[in-house]
């Protein structure tokens, strides 16, 4: 890559962002390469903070240890969020007026969690989990509280109602849909979700909404006391979890003039199919970006195994490679003493295979789905 010597800048540091730039060394790239996140954490692992960081069983969840940015003369600046991008001048700048500038730029500031409607900013024992100091800020609530209620049963809400009911709590959870998990998943193994939690003694409320987070006012400000659904009945709750979705972070490339996918298609960052955006020498890859697939499908997947696989093809394109994603999607989620493994898309009424069955209820110790075949390459390995 020729250019000012400024390198490659990877906005996001995290699973998507070390990935690149652990790539482009190994692809024997040798000009600069800083990691630019808003967090003050270095790279770290989501898919734990949820299970065995909210359970208090593991803390390490560093991607890569501390001597490895050094090894590999990469960059960081962290505690550094991005406020825009011009792509006319190759700089971003940041939230402290700096501006960095870069000869390719790589976007990957993935999600942010969708709020509860209305409720005020600062409610103390609500909660929302996406960063590690989210999941910390919960878990020291844990032993103070005995109830608690997670509104939204998708997989963030499924495996924090399990790791809050391990901890002893007695927990709610609230989905509007008639059972969790369906659109991903599947009716049947949906269903079967739906019976791990009820066996456990999660008290799962499906087919209702939430209409009101009750709020109660005393000397030291607002706290949760209840959630409202919308048949009326109120649940106690010292701990609220929302767990309602996300939504890609896109604000700071407002002006930037980088095409950003229509919401029917899953928003984010308009890519092709090996992550360029509408501007010259930007990439975009994870949960932020919507790649199109061979075909022209242009599709958003928020899984851990595509954001790898994309942060291949991206530091194969910067470095003049060429790298493709013909592994079928996977992900995984663990929830109790079960783990659901899924490959492919799986359509409504996919089937579940296990290779186990549990002797107390004929539960499936390993949930697998896989829609329709249609690619015979096989699923790269992933964390789980």
């Amino acid at each position: 890559m020729s250019g000012s010597g400024a390198g490659v800048v990877v906005v996001g540091a995290g699973l998507g962002g070390i990935r690149v730039a652990e790539n482009l060394r190994n692809n024997g790239f040798a000009d600069p390469v800083t990691l630019v996140g808003a967090e003050t954490h270095p790279p770290y692992d989501r898919p734990p903070l949820s299970k065995s960081v909210l359970l208090g069983k593991d803390d390490r969840v560093d991607l890569k240890p501390e001597e490895f940015y050094g090894e590999n003369d990469i960059a960081l600046r962290l505690g550094s969020a991005v406020t825009a991008v011009s792509p006319a001048d190759k700089t971003i700048t940041l939230a402290s007026g700096d501006t960095v500038a870069y000869d390719t730029l790589v976007l990957a500031t993935g999600l942010d969690p969708r709020p509860f409607p209305g409720l005020a900013d600062a409610v103390a024992g609500v909660h929302m989990i996406r960063t590690y100091d989210d999941a910390v800020a919960l878990r020291g609530e844990i032993d103070s509280a005995s109830t608690a209620v997670v509104i939204g049963a998708g997989f963030i809400g499924c495996e924090v109602a399990a790791s809050l009911t391990a901890r002893g709590l007695s927990v709610s959870l609230v989905e509007p849909a008639p059972t969790p998990l369906a659109v991903a998943l599947g009716e049947q193994i949906g269903t079967l979700v739906s019976r791990l939690h009820t066996d456990n003694g999660v008290d799962l409320r499906t087919g209702v909404g939430v209409a009101e987070i009750v709020v109660a006012e005393d000397e030291g400000g607002s706290r949760v006391r209840a959630v409202k659904l919308a048949d009326g009945t109120e649940l106690p709750a010292d701990i609220v979890v929302v767990g309602i979705g996300s939504t890609p972070v896109t604000g700071y490339l407002e002006g930037s003039g980088i095409d950003l996918a229509p919401r029917e298609v899953g928003g984010g960052i308009a890519c092709d199919a090996t992550g360029h955006t509408s501007a010259e020498d930007v990439f975009a890859l994870g949960d932020v970006a919507n790649w199109r697939d061979e075909d022209g499908t242009p599709h958003r997947v928020e899984h851990w195994n595509h954001t790898v696989e994309q942060a291949s093809v991206v530091a194969h394109q910067i470095t003049g490679g060429d790298a493709v994603t013909a592994a079928v999607s996977y992900f995984w989620s663990d929830q109790f003493d079960v783990k659901i493994q899924v490959l492919g898309a799986p359509a409504p009424t996919t089937p579940c295979t296990s290779s186990t069955t549990t002797a107390r209820s004929s539960w499936p110790t390993t949930a697998v789905t896989a829609s329709s075949p249609a690619s015979s390459a096989p699923a790269r390995s992933a964390r789980s």
